[in-house]
């Protein structure tokens, strides 16, 4: 049954989330600086659980490495470890955990080992927390054989994501854009989102990629592709476009960036045959730079414009939170180049 979500922050559908996993499988274990109340983690995701269950919620030295060390030995020991990484920022420090060990014990060893570690990622700036606290990260990750990156939007539920990894065999990388937290959920009720229409599609193997407009598909003028705060960025605009000027746009959120789900991206840009890729990473060898190109590829010839990529400047994040702005992905950027792709 439909639940009202409407009071529900995204902070609290995440605890209720990884509530639900620890009373429904003993295996789960959450681990991460600083995790146990009364603090809850740097961003209260885990708040209350430690006090719930004690043996199975851990606080971890400030030691990012120690962190996906533990977690993927858990893994290879047949628990279903949760690692909070304090910043994603710091998944710099376990890189080589993650690329050389994480994702290729599985294919290495046969078969005969997984390792279904779920890395939490708070990502992204809008919060003034200077170039070291403030980045991107996830596409150093992209493209890494055997390891999922998913992205967590306001619109999309993340229990049923967390529940398919952890009955999974392979890591995840799960990026939370630290703007999420404090909004409101909008997951679809009855197949509406506000003034939106949804639909939701998932191919065999990938996670469920989400498609709002706000009327048919054949009506929309330009498809715009983002992932998680960026997707709430375009999903404003479209709001605006559609009600200020009658332009209307089929957004489309995948909770997967990583294998992509190629058939879903190609419905929506099959139609309407221009195409908006946004995403808040700095601009240059990013995700929208390998989704432009293969969507290209895959529709070579039936696209009438270019396809446009929209990121933040290729720079470091200033601390100051007016300069911080003006780097950022925002939704003047993403207006801008749909109005490009649609003279």
């Amino acid at each position: 049954m439909p639940v009202n979500l409407s009071d529900m922050l995204f902070v609290k559908a995440l605890n209720n989330t990884l509530r639900s996993l620890l009373e429904r499988d003993s295996r789960v274990i959450l681990l991460g600086e600083d995790l146990i109340d009364p603090y809850g983690g740097a961003f209260k995701v885990t708040k209350g659980l430690s006090t719930d269950f004690p043996h199975r919620v851990l606080t971890t030295p400030v030691s990012e490495a120690a962190i996906a060390g533990v977690a993927g030995g858990l893994a290879l020991a047949g628990f279903r470890p949760i690692a909070e990484f304090m910043f994603g920022d710091f998944t710099t420090l376990c890189f080589d955990q993650v690329v050389n060990h994480m994702s290729k014990f599985r294919a290495m060893y046969d078969g005969q080992v997984n390792c279904p570690v779920i890395l939490r990622m708070p990502m992204g700036g809008g919060r003034a927390y200077g170039p070291t606290h403030s980045q991107s990260l996830e596409k150093f990750y992209m493209g890494v054989p055997g390891l999922t990156v998913a992205a967590a939007s306001v619109f999309q539920n993340p229990r049923p994501l967390f529940e398919t990894f952890v009955a999974g065999l392979n890591p995840v990388f799960f990026v939370e854009h630290k703007l999420l937290y404090a909004q409101k959920c909008r997951w679809p009720q009855s197949g509406r989102c506000g003034m939106f229409e949804t639909e939701t599609m998932a191919s065999d193997g990938f996670l469920p990629t989400l498609f709002l407009r706000p009327v048919e598909r054949a009506s929309c003028h330009a498809t715009v592709i983002a992932y998680g705060q960026s997707a709430g960025v375009v999903v404003k605009m479209a709001e605006r476009l559609a009600m200020e000027r009658e332009i209307f746009l089929e957004v489309v959120i995948p909770s997967q960036i990583s294998p992509v789900d190629w058939a879903a991206m190609e419905i929506s840009a099959d139609s309407t045959r221009r195409v908006v890729i946004c995403e808040e990473g700095t601009a240059g060898w990013d995700w929208g730079s390998e989704v432009s190109a293969q969507l290209h590829a895959r529709l070579f010839g039936r696209l009438r414009k270019p396809i446009r990529r929209v990121a933040s400047d290729d720079g470091l994040i200033p601390s100051g939170k007016q300069q911080e702005e003006q780097m950022l992905f925002g939704e003047q950027r993403a207006l801008a180049a749909v109005l490009e792709v649609l003279e």
